[in-house]
C-alpha cells in the first residue's frame, strides 16, 4: 500500500513538473507572475484556491462523476494560461487581501483550477485502468501535483529575487514573463484550436 502511495506521489510530481506537458508548468508560472518573495502568504493563497478547484474536478472526474470532452479541456488549459499572463501584466499585487483585484484573482484561479484539474483526471485515469481502488491513488497523485507545483514556485520566486532589483527593474522581469508564457500560451491555444478542424 505504501509503495502504491510512493508510485502515484511521484506520478504526480512528474506530471506537473514534465517538460513535454509543459502547459502546466506555464500556468503555475503565470499565477506567479506579480508576486515577490514578499508577497508569499498572497501567493500561497492564490495557489491554495487554485489546489481547491483542480482537487475537485480532479476527484470527479477520475471518479467519473463528471465527464468533460478532453479536446475542449486541452483546449481551454491554455487559454486559462494566456488570460492568466495578461492578468499578471496588469496587476499591481495589492497590499490588502480584501481588495476586490485580490479577490477577483483568487475566484479566477479557482475556476481556472475546475478546468487543470479535468486536464489532469485524463491522465491519472488513463493510469489506473480499471482499478478498483482509486482512493489511495488518486489522494498521493493530488498530493504528488501539489508538492511539484510547491517546486515550479520556489524556482520562479527564487530566479526573480536573484535578478530583480540586482540585474533587471521589477517591470522589466514581470514583462519578460508575461511574454515568454503568453507567448507560448497563444502558440498552444492556436495550435489546439487547430485540431477541432
Amino acid at each position: 500500500m505504501l509503495d502504491e502511495f510512493r508510485i502515484y506521489l511521484d506520478l504526480g510530481v512528474r506530471h506537473i513538473a514534465d517538460l513535454a506537458g509543459y502547459d502546466h508548468i506555464l500556468f503555475v508560472t503565470a499565477l506567479a507572475i506579480p508576486f515577490g518573495i514578499r508577497d508569499w502568504r498572497r501567493l500561497a493563497i492564490l495557489v491554495t484556491a487554485f489546489t481547491v478547484g483542480h482537487s475537485l474536478t480532479l476527484a470527479l472526474a477520475t471518479l467519473r462523476l463528471v465527464s468533460v470532452s478532453s479536446q475542449l479541456v486541452e483546449t481551454l488549459i491554455p487559454a486559462t494560461i494566456l488570460v492568466t499572463a495578461l492578468g499578471a501584466y496588469t496587476a499591481d499585487t495589492p497590499r490588502r487581501p480584501e481588495n476586490p483585484v485580490t479577490i477577483a484573482r483568487y475566484g479566477m484561479a479557482l475556476c481556472f483550477g475546475l478546468i487543470h484539474g479535468l486536464g489532469f483526471s485524463t491522465y491519472l485515469r488513463a493510469l489506473l485502468g480499471d482499478e478498483e481502488s482509486i482512493a489511495g491513488p488518486l489522494l498521493a497523485f493530488n498530493i504528488g501535483l501539489e508538492l511539484g507545483q510547491l517546486v515550479i514556485l520556489c524556482v520562479v520566486l527564487a530566479i526573480g529575487a536573484a535578478l530583480v532589483p540586482a540585474i533587471l527593474p521589477r517591470r522589466r522581469w514581470v514583462q519578460i514573463l508575461v511574454g515568454v508564457t503568453g507567448g507560448l500560451a497563444l502558440m498552444l491555444l492556436v495550435q489546439r484550436l487547430g485540431d477541432w478542424s
